[in-house]
């Protein structure tokens, strides 16, 4: 994935959020298609479709739960043939409102039990959510890093120029020893 901006964004105003919720379906037109691909590093992003469901747990606290849809072509990592790819997923998130959050990371302390919880809310520091962030972080990371093409097997090349084991040597020597 790219370190470059995220290609799409679609903020909502959390202060907005009525108890009703609000729901949201981030479908993306064919040039945000393109500059998808280019983020995520594949071939092509032939669709793309998210619904977000957002509630109200209290003032500061917030559900955000998602399905994303996603059809992708990546090259093999064998012959270079192109890929296709179906991702298909749901996942939820906690929001926790925390403003004035501390955007530096000590790392200097131990790490808290739930350091590498997936459980634990997502610290936000204020109400102007990007909705499209959460769906692009888990479709980074449902792409296969290593797609193959149908019935491809790697077979590693037979390495024929081996340098002789240095410990044959010493048992040569041994040999015109004895």
């Amino acid at each position: 994935m790219s370190d470059h901006p995220p290609p799409i964004e679609r903020f909502y105003d959390l202060n907005r959020l009525s108890e009703a919720g609000y729901e949201a379906v981030i479908e993306l037109a064919p040039d945000e298609l393109t500059k998808l691909a280019q983020w995520a590093d594949v071939v092509a992003v032939k669709r793309f479709e998210g619904r977000v469901s957002l509630t109200r747990l209290s003032g500061t606290r917030f559900n955000y739960a998602a399905e994303l849809r996603a059809d992708i072509v990546q090259s093999c990592t064998i012959t270079l043939e192109p890929v296709p790819a179906k991702i298909s997923m749901d996942f939820m998130r906690a929001l926790h409102l925390i403003p004035h959050v501390k955007k530096t990371i000590d790392f200097s302390g131990e790490l808290s039990p739930a350091a590498g919880d997936d459980d634990v809310p997502e610290e936000i520091d204020n109400t102007r959510y990007d909705l499209a962030a959460p769906l692009l972080e888990e479709f980074s990371l449902a792409i296969d890093p290593y797609p193959r093409a149908a019935g491809v097997a790697f077979e590693a090349p037979e390495d024929t120029d081996r340098p002789e084991n240095p410990f044959a040597v010493l048992g040569k020597l041994k040999e015109k020893r004895q």
